[in-house]
C-alpha cells in the first residue's frame, strides 16, 4: 500500500470518526464512573469487537448478515436494552457524591464495550464496504488488511481516550458543586449511547 493511499484512508476514517458514536459516549460515562484508567478496558472492549468485526468482514461473514434483518435487529435492541439498563441502574443509585466506583470491575467495563460495539452488527457490512476500497488484489491481502485494520483502531482507541480523559478531567473540576450528580450524569450519558445505538442502524 502507497503511502498516498494509506493518507487517504487515514482521512477516511477519521472523517467517520468525528461524530460520536455509541462507544463514545459510553466512554464518557464509565470515565465520570469509574475514572479514566479503569475506563481504558471498556476502550479495550470496544477495539476487541471492531477488529472481530473487521475480521468478519475479511472473511466474507458480511453477505450473510446482510441477507437477515432478524441478526441485526435481535442483536442491536438487546445492546440498547443493554446500555439502558445500566444506565437506569446508575441514575437510580443510592449513592450521593460523586467517587470513582471500586465495585466496577475492569472485567465489566471491558464487556460492556465490547457488547456496545459488537452490537452494531452492520459494522461488518461497513467494513466490507470500506477495506476492498483500498485493497489491491495483486498484492499480498494479509499485510494490506493488517494495515488497514491497525490504522482503524489506533484512530478509534484516540478518540475513546479523548472522550475518556476529557470527561474524566471535567469530573475532577467539578465534583465539588455537582458531585452528587455524576451517577444521573453518568446513566444519562449511557442511556445516550442506546439511543444513539438505536437510531444509527436503523434503515
Amino acid at each position: 500500500m502507497s503511502i498516498e493511499l494509506w493518507l487517504v484512508y487515514f482521512g477516511t476514517v477519521l472523517a467517520f470518526m468525528f461524530p460520536p458514536g455509541a462507544s463514545h459516549i459510553l466512554m464518557l460515562s464509565n470515565s465520570i464512573g469509574s475514572g479514566f484508567k479503569k475506563s481504558i478496558a471498556t476502550a479495550c472492549g470496544d477495539l476487541s469487537a471492531n477488529f472481530l468485526q473487521m475480521t468478519a468482514a475479511s472473511l466474507g461473514l458480511a453477505a450473510s448478515l446482510q441477507s437477515s434483518q432478524q441478526i441485526f435487529v435481535v442483536i442491536k435492541w438487546a445492546g440498547v436494552a443493554y446500555l439502558v439498563y445500566s444506565g437506569l441502574k446508575l441514575i437510580f443509585s443510592n449513592k450521593s457524591s460523586f467517587q470513582a466506583s471500586p465495585s466496577r470491575s475492569i472485567r465489566s467495563l471491558y464487556w460492556q464495550g465490547f457488547i456496545t460495539s459488537a452490537s452494531n452488527p452492520k459494522a461488518v457490512i461497513f467494513f466490507a464496504a470500506l477495506f476492498p476500497q483500498f485493497i489491491f488484489a495483486s498484492e499480498p491481502l494479509l499485510p494490506q488488511f493488517i494495515a488497514l485494520s491497525v490504522t482503524y483502531l489506533f484512530i478509534d482507541g484516540l478518540f475513546l481516550c479523548f472522550y475518556g480523559k476529557s470527561a474524566a478531567i471535567f469530573a475532577k473540576k467539578f465534583q465539588s458543586n455537582i458531585g452528587r450528580h455524576f451517577n444521573k450524569i453518568s446513566g444519562s450519558l449511557m442511556i445516550s449511547a442506546a439511543i444513539i445505538l438505536g437510531v444509527k442502524n436503523v434503515d
